[in-house]
């Protein structure tokens, strides 16, 4: 391979900020375009992958290399990988040729997820965290939570039962469909997990792995209550879309939802047609009283003097 590029210097650490890995990404000729685009990377997202993994260094360089689809490196992946990393030595192996799956959207987040998985490798020192763990952890590294990943996390929660954490590892080696599930579950997971502890929590957890801690012992040190707990505190708060979404997006409700409102609107036309009719009554109950000089035909008194009335 040619080296077709190098990625800038780190970036300068601040006070609130490690400083970015330096990544050096190799390329043959035919793909500079890609290794330009590498170049390039936003430097502060990749200060959120070395935050999320509790590093306050990212280490050495991170070596990238883009291969075709012609090299031993792809024909070795699953037609559907675009891309892994080896630990954390790494490299990280990217095939520009293969458009990126869930939970990537694009090359550069690709290369941000899995940098994200090296610096966690760095982090763990070789000690053992589940899969579910590190890919929720490089998914909050990679991109902001969005609309597919709420519908793909909603869809996860509907077929058949929800996707417990333990079973998540076996679903991510089947790929496909069943890997989009796993990702699903174990991102939202994990972001839930921020949201409830801070930025700083999954950091705190791989720190602790990294120590030698079992992760399940890491995790509740960390977050203060056992994983399974957790899980279940998880998945309590999500039974509304569990028991209501079915309801809510049937046929049944539907039709349901078009009869009341055509009644509410029948209804509302009705006692607008009363409070015009009333209205029409009144102003003819004036009209007639002006005409009769004060008095109405029929209501006593008979036609005054200079009345149009005639009898």
């Amino acid at each position: 391979m040619l080296a077709a590029a190098q990625a800038a210097a780190a970036a300068a650490p601040t006070p609130e900020h490690p400083p970015a890995p330096e990544l050096v990404i190799e390329a043959p000729a035919r793909l500079s375009a890609a290794a330009d685009r590498l170049a390039a990377l936003d430097r502060e997202r990749l200060w959120t992958a070395v935050e999320l993994a509790g590093l306050d260094h990212p280490g050495p360089p991170i070596r990238i290399v883009l291969a075709g689809e012609d090299s031993p490196e792809a024909r070795a992946a699953h037609r559907w990988v675009a891309g892994y990393a080896r630990g954390a030595a790494g490299p990280i192996v990217i095939f520009p040729d293969r458009t990126p799956t869930y939970p990537d959207e694009s090359l550069e987040e690709l290369v941000h997820h899995e940098v994200a998985h090296v610096l966690i490798a760095r982090a763990v020192r070789g000690h053992p965290v589940p899969r579910w763990f590190n890919e929720g952890v490089a998914m909050a590294a990679g991109r902001a939570w969005g609309i597919e990943d709420s519908s793909r996390f909603v869809l996860a929660t509907l077929r058949g039962r929800p996707v417990r954490l333990a079973d998540a590892d076996r679903l991510f080696a089947g790929g496909g469909a069943a890997a989009a599930r796993a990702y699903a579950v174990s991102g939202a997971f994990v972001r839930d997990l921020l949201r409830r502890h801070g930025p700083g929590v999954t950091g705190e957890v791989l720190r602790r792995v990294g120590r030698g801690v079992a992760f399940e012992d890491a995790f509740r040190q960390a977050t203060g209550e056992p994983l399974a707990a957790a899980e279940e505190r998880f998945w309590r708060r999500r039974t509304f879309w569990q028991r209501w979404l079915p309801f809510l997006t049937s046929s049944f409700a539907l039709w349901l939802a078009v009869t009341l409102l055509a009644l509410w609107a029948f209804r509302r036309r009705r006692r607008r047609d009363a409070e015009l009719a009333k209205r029409w009554a009144e102003e003819e109950r004036a009209r007639a009283a002006t005409l009769s000089g004060g008095s109405i035909p029929g209501e006593g008194g008979g036609p005054g003097p200079g009345s149009p009335w005639v009898n």
